[in-house]
C-alpha cells in the first residue's frame, strides 16, 4: 500500500520552468515554457510530444495563468501536432504566446493550413530548432519566428541567420543555448533579433571594473549583511550615506509593517521593527537590486529566485543555515553582477566556509542545492534526474519550491522597481 502511495505521488508532479528571451538590449522580450514530469522519468521520454503538451497547459497553464508563469511576458510554447488540430491555443488568447511548431512534428501539409487559419486570428507562431530542411519550406513561409540552436562553430550559425533574413527579411531570428556574452555579441552583429539562454549570468569581463560612489555603499552594504554578525550601527551609516537609499529602505520597511499602526520614521527604528534575520535579507535584496541596474533585469531575478528556492530547501534545517542559503542564492550571481571571478567575491566578502564550499565547489547541503537550482535554470534534466536517485531530494517538494522561487523572484523585482525614485 505504501509503495503505491509514493508512486502516486511521484507521478502527480509536474516540474514547468522557463528560459529567459533578450531582445538585442538585453531587456526581457518573453519567456519559453519548459515542461518537464516526475521523479521517475524527470526528462520524460515516456511521454509522447501530445502528452506533454496537453499536460503543460491543463497542469501549469491553466492552474497559475499564463500571465503569472511568464510576469505578464509573452510565452512561446511547444505544441505538438496534435495538439495544433485540436487547436488548443484557443484556449489561450492571440497576445499571450508565441506557438512553437517543434522539429518533431508531422503532417506538415495539415499544420501549414492550420497556421495559416490561426494567423487569420491574430496568432503568432515560431518554428523550433530549424536544420535548414526543405520540408519545412512551406512552413516558414508562415511562421513569424523561426528559432535556431547555436552551432560550432559560430560562423554556421551567422551564416544560417543571414540567410534566413534575406530570404524571410520580415521574419524574426531567435538564437538559443547561448552561453556567453561573446557569442551573444557575434550574433547581434549578424542581425539575429532574439537571444535564449543564461548568456547574462556570466560576467562580460572577468577583471573589477571601476563602481562609482554609491554602488561602493551598495557593496559594502552587501558585505556588511553577510557577516555572521549583524552590525547594525555601519548599517545604518552606510544607507544614511545616500537619500535615495535610505528613502527606499523606509518606503519598504513601513510596507512591511502592513495594517499595524507602526509608522516607519527612522532607520533605526526600521531596523529595530524588522529584526536581524529580516533586515539582513532586506539589505541583501536591496542591495543587489542596485548593484544590477546597469545590468539586465533577469539577473536580479535570477539571484532572488536562487535565495528563495535555497530557503524553501532548506527549511528542515536551522535558522542560521536557511540565512546561509538566500545569501549564497543572491551572492551567486555577483560575479555576473560585477564582472569579476566569484573566487575573488568570496575572498573580498571574507564569506563562511559554507558559503563558499557552494559557491566555489557545489559542496554541502546547500551547495547541492544550489547545483540543482542551475541545473533547472539550464534545463539540464539529467543531472536532476541524478540528484533524485539519491533519494535524498524529494520530488514534489522540489518542483513546488522552485514554482514557489519563480513567483517570489517576479513579485519582489516588481515591488522593489515600484519603490525606486
Amino acid at each position: 500500500m505504501g509503495k503505491t502511495k509514493n508512486k502516486m505521488v511521484t507521478d502527480g508532479v509536474q516540474f514547468v520552468a522557463r528560459q529567459p528571451i533578450f531582445d538585442n538590449q538585453k531587456e526581457i522580450f518573453a519567456y519559453e515554457l519548459l515542461y518537464r514530469d516526475s521523479e521517475a522519468n524527470f526528462f520524460p521520454q515516456h511521454l509522447t510530444d501530445e502528452q506533454a503538451t496537453g499536460r503543460m497547459f491543463f497542469d501549469a497553464i491553466l492552474l497559475h495563468g499564463l500571465n503569472k508563469l511568464t510576469n505578464n511576458h509573452t510565452a512561446f510554447i511547444n505544441l505538438s501536432t496534435s495538439a495544433l488540430i485540436l487547436e488548443l491555443p484557443n484556449l489561450i488568447s492571440a497576445d499571450q504566446a508565441v506557438i512553437e511548431i517543434i522539429e518533431r512534428t508531422e503532417e506538415l501539409e495539415e499544420v501549414t493550413h492550420f497556421v495559416s487559419d490561426m494567423k487569420k486570428q491574430g496568432y503568432t507562431f515560431a518554428l523550433d530548432d530549424y536544420d535548414g530542411d526543405e520540408k519545412w519550406e512551406a512552413v516558414l513561409e508562415q511562421v513569424d519566428y523561426i528559432k535556431l540552436e547555436v552551432e560550432e562553430p559560430i560562423m554556421r550559425t551567422i551564416l544560417q541567420a543571414k540567410k534566413l533574413k534575406r530570404k524571410y527579411p520580415k521574419t524574426k531570428i531567435v538564437v538559443e543555448r547561448i552561453e556567453d556574452y561573446v557569442t551573444f555579441k557575434q550574433l547581434s552583429d549578424a542581425g539575429v533579433d532574439y537571444f535564449q539562454g543564461y548568456f547574462f549570468s556570466k560576467p562580460e569581463m572577468m577583471s573589477l571594473k571601476n563602481i562609482n560612489p554609491t554602488k561602493m555603499i551598495v557593496l559594502e552594504l552587501l558585505k556588511l549583511a553577510s557577516k555572521p554578525d549583524l552590525n547594525f550601527m555601519l548599517v545604518q551609516e552606510k544607507v544614511a550615506k545616500d537619500l535615495s537609499l535610505t528613502a527606499r529602505v523606509l518606503k519598504l520597511a513601513n510596507s512591511a509593517c502592513g495594517n499595524s499602526n507602526i509608522l516607519i520614521s527612522s532607520l533605526t527604528q526600521a531596523i529595530v521593527y524588522l529584526g536581524e534575520d529580516l533586515i539582513r535579507q532586506f539589505i541583501s535584496v536591496l542591495a543587489l537590486s542596485e548593484l544590477g541596474q546597469d545590468k539586465p533585469s533577469e539577473l536580479t531575478k535570477l539571484g532572488l529566485l536562487r535565495a528563495q528556492f535555497l530557503t524553501l530547501m532548506l527549511e528542515q534545517y536551522d535558522t542560521k543555515i536557511i540565512n546561509t542559503g538566500y545569501l549564497v542564492g543572491l551572492v551567486s550571481v555577483l560575479d555576473a553582477v560585477l564582472d569579476c571571478d566569484m573566487a575573488g567575491i568570496v575572498a573580498d566578502f571574507k564569506l563562511s566556509k559554507a558559503c563558499k564550499d557552494a559557491l566555489l565547489n557545489d559542496e554541502g547541503i546547500i551547495g547541492k542545492m544550489l547545483y540543482i537550482c542551475k541545473a533547472i535554470e539550464l534545463d539540464d534534466w539529467v543531472k536532476i534526474q541524478g540528484q533524485l536517485k539519491k533519494g535524498d531530494v524529494n520530488a514534489n517538494k522540489l518542483a513546488l519550491a522552485y514554482t514557489q522561487a519563480l513567483f517570489y523572484a517576479d513579485e519582489t523585482l516588481d515591488e522593489i522597481n515600484e519603490e525606486q525614485f
